[in-house]
C-alpha cells in the first residue's frame, strides 16, 4: 500500500529528520548571508575588527580609568576583549535570527521546509565575525605577552553555549515578530542594556550578594563571559558554580521555550507573514 504524506514534516520525528534531509538549504542561506556581507567589500571585515576595537578602548577609559575597576593581574584591554568577543557573538546571533524570518518572507510564502533552518542558518555569519575579532584578540595578547592557560582547550564548549544563549530567545522573537512586528524594537533596546548589565568591561560580579546577585546570575549571557575569561586568561578569572548554573538554567529555559513556541506557530508563517 503506497503512503501518501500530505505535508511534509506534519508527524513531529519526521520534523526533525526533515532539519537533515534540508542541510543543503542550511549552507546555501549561510552562504549567501556571508557573500553578502563579505563579497566585493571591505568595510564587512573592517568593522568586525573596528568593533570590539572601539568597545575594548572606550571600555578599558570608563571601567579601568574612570571607575577604577579590578583587573586581578590581568591588562585591563585584554580582559575586556576577552568579554567583548562573546557578547558580540551573542548580540549578533540574536539580532539577526530575530529578524530572519521576515527578512526571508519571499522564500516561506512559497516553499516547504523546516523554517527552523533560517534563524539557525543566520549565525554562520556572526561566527565568522567571532573568528575575525579573534584574530584581533590573538594580537592583543601576543602585544601583552599573555600566554592563554591550559583549560582554553573548553572554549568552543562556551563558543556552543554562546549560540545557544542566543538561539532561544532568537526563535521566541523571531516567531513573535511574524505576527507582532513591534518586537522588532525589542532586540536594539535589549542589546544596549544587555551591554551594560553583563559584565563585558568589568569583571563578573564579586561583590554581589543575596537578591542582587540572583537576579545578576538570570542573565544567561554571564555564564558565557565568565567561561570565556577561564577560558582565555585563567589565573582569578574562575567561574562561580552557582552563578554559572543559574546562567544555564536560563539558557536551557529559553531554549525550551523558544523551540516550543517556533514549532506551535510554524505552520501559519506562510499565511501570516
Amino acid at each position: 500500500m503506497a503512503r501518501i504524506i500530505i505535508e511534509s514534516g506534519h508527524v513531529e520525528r519526521e520534523y526533525w529528520r526533515d532539519l537533515w534531509r534540508y542541510r543543503e538549504l542550511f549552507y546555501v542561506l549561510a552562504w549567501r548571508d556571508i557573500s553578502v556581507r563579505y563579497k566585493q567589500t571591505v568595510i564587512g571585515v573592517v568593522w568586525a575588527l573596528l568593533q570590539p576595537l572601539l568597545t575594548m578602548i572606550i571600555m578599558t577609559v570608563v571601567f579601568s580609568r574612570i571607575a577604577k575597576m579590578p583587573s586581578l593581574g590581568v591588562p585591563y584591554p585584554l580582559l575586556v576583549l576577552a568579554g567583548t568577543l562573546p557578547w558580540l557573538f551573542f548580540s549578533s546571533s540574536l539580532t539577526s535570527a530575530s529578524q530572519s524570518l521576515v527578512g526571508n518572507s519571499n522564500l516561506i510564502s512559497k516553499v516547504y521546509f523546516p523554517r527552523l533552518i533560517i534563524p539557525t542558518s543566520t549565525v554562520v555569519t556572526a561566527f565568522i565575525d567571532f573568528l575575525i575579532a579573534f584574530a584581533l584578540l590573538i594580537a592583543v595578547m601576543a602585544w601583552y605577552h599573555f600566554l592563554p592557560p591550559w583549560q582554553v582547550v573548553f572554549l568552543p564548549l562556551f563558543v556552543g553555549l554562546a549560540f545557544l544563549a542566543s538561539l532561544g530567545p532568537g526563535l521566541l522573537i523571531t516567531a513573535l515578530n511574524v505576527k507582532y512586528r513591534d518586537f522588532r524594537y525589542i532586540i536594539p533596546f535589549l542589546v544596549q542594556v544587555g551591554a551594560f548589565v553583563s559584565p563585558v568591561g568589568y569583571m563578573s560580579g564579586a561583590k554581589l550578594f543575596g537578591l542582587e546577585r540572583v537576579f545578576y546570575s538570570l542573565n544567561p549571557v554571564v555564564g558565557v563571559i565568565d567561561g570565556f575569561r577561564w577560558c582565555l586568561l585563567g589565573g582569578a578569572n574562575t567561574i562561580d558554580g552557582p552563578s554559572f548554573a543559574a546562567s544555564l538554567a536560563v539558557t536551557v529555559l529559553f531554549l525550551v521555550l523558544g523551540i516550543g513556541y517556533f514549532r506551535k506557530t510554524e505552520r501559519t508563517f506562510a499565511d501570516v507573514i
